[in-house]
Parts: C-alpha cells; structure tokens; sequence
C-alpha cells in the first residue's frame, strides 16, 4: 500500500516556479537587450530576493528542503549510481539531484553578483558596479555574458533532460510532487512541516529578503 508524504512544502514549491519563470524571463529579456534589460534588472533583482529566501529556508524550512537533508558524500553518490540507494534518496532530493541544486544555486548566485557590479558600456549598469574598479566591472560583465548565462543555460537543459529521463526510463514523476507536494512512497517516511504557521514564516523570511534587496539596489544606486 503506497504511503502519502508530504515533502516539499508549499514555500519551497512556490521558489521553485518562480525561479523557473524568471530564469525564463532573464534569458529572453538578456537576450531582447535594449529597454528589456530594464526588466531583466528588475527580475534579476527578484531572483536576488529569492535565492536569500532559499538560503534562509535551507536551514529553517520543511525537513526534505533542509540542505542537511540532502548533502550526501561520495560514498552516497557511487552508492546510488550502483543502484544501492538509501531511502532517504527516494524521497527528497537523490544525490544527483543535490549536486544539480548546489550548482544552480552558485551558478545563479554568481549570475547576480556580477550583474550587481557589472556594466556592458551599453545598456546597463549594475547598482554596485561604483563599488569596484571599471576593469573589475568590465570581467564582471566578460563573466555574466560569456560565462556564467551558457552555465545557467546547460544546467537547465541537464535539468529538463533528468526528469525526462526519469519519467521515461524509471516511470518517476518528479514534476508532481513539486507541484502538490506529496510523493507516494512504498514506505513511510519523515513528512516535510508545511502548516499555516510555517508558511507565515516563510512570508516573513521572503519580505525580509526582498526589503535587503531593496536595499543593496539603492545604496548602490545613491553616491
């Protein structure tokens, strides 16, 4: 008989898709250029906001959100790539997984450092890019362009193609658990917290992240 766990929590689903739509929104506008870089600063800023909120939730959200949850070591790795998985990776994130998610979030982590401080001499500027020297922006900007969006870019495909293959080869949705939250499981396991209080938790965490970007932008931006 399948067991219904809860595993990813409502505020860890609602990061998820919100990333998804503005890494979306900052390839098409980075790649439009023009006035869209207005809007490819503002979703920047945005995506800023929201991977403090995931930091933050890493330590404080629903156990399966938790990195503790799921930094696995290489033994864990070579154990689950020789089909010796542990429980545990069936529920959360497998060791694979983990690797895509501390990867995407340096990766865009990096994206938006060096956006910060960057300056492409022709449409944008970065609010902190007074902060270092012109050759320090201009790498920044050598970085953001040349580097780190076709990093963004093939981890996203790497991304796609790993539910794809698990849904196919493995017969594992890895999309609807991510949208409802709960995974049927042959065995029960830990369930994620995700009631009213943590959510409100989770709305303060996200405001307080969002009000420290707003910040940062205008100290940047006021000489």
């Amino acid at each position: 008989m399948p067991h219904r766990v809860r595993v990813w929590d409502l505020p860890t689903r609602l990061f998820h898709w919100l990333l998804v739509f503005s890494v979306i929104g900052l390839v098409i506008t980075g790649h439009v250029g023009g006035n869209a870089m207005n809007w490819h600063a503002r979703i920047g800023y945005a995506v800023f906001a929201l991977l403090l909120f995931r930091i933050v939730w890493g330590f404080i959200g629903g156990h399966w959100s938790q990195f503790r949850s799921f930094v696995y070591g290489l033994g864990s790795l070579r154990a689950y790539l020789g089909g010796r998985a542990h429980p545990d990776h069936l529920v959360g994130h497998s060791p694979l997984g983990a690797g895509s998610v501390f990867a995407m979030l340096l990766v865009l982590l990096a994206q938006v450092a060096t956006g910060l401080v960057g300056d492409d001499e022709i449409a944008f500027t970065g609010p902190l890019n007074r902060f270092v020297s012109t050759a320090a922006g201009l790498r920044a900007t050598w970085y953001h362009k040349k580097v780190g969006q076709w990093l963004l870019v093939g981890l996203v495909v790497l991304h796609v193609a790993a539910v794809a293959w698990y849904l196919r080869r493995k017969r594992q949705n890895l999309v609807r658990p991510m949208i409802v939250g709960d995974k049927e499981l042959a065995a029960p396991a830990r369930a994620s917290r995700d009631d009213l209080a943590s959510r409100g938790v989770a709305l303060a965490v996200l405001a307080a992240c969002a009000t420290l970007v707003a910040w940062v932008v205008r100290a940047g931006a006021t000489p």
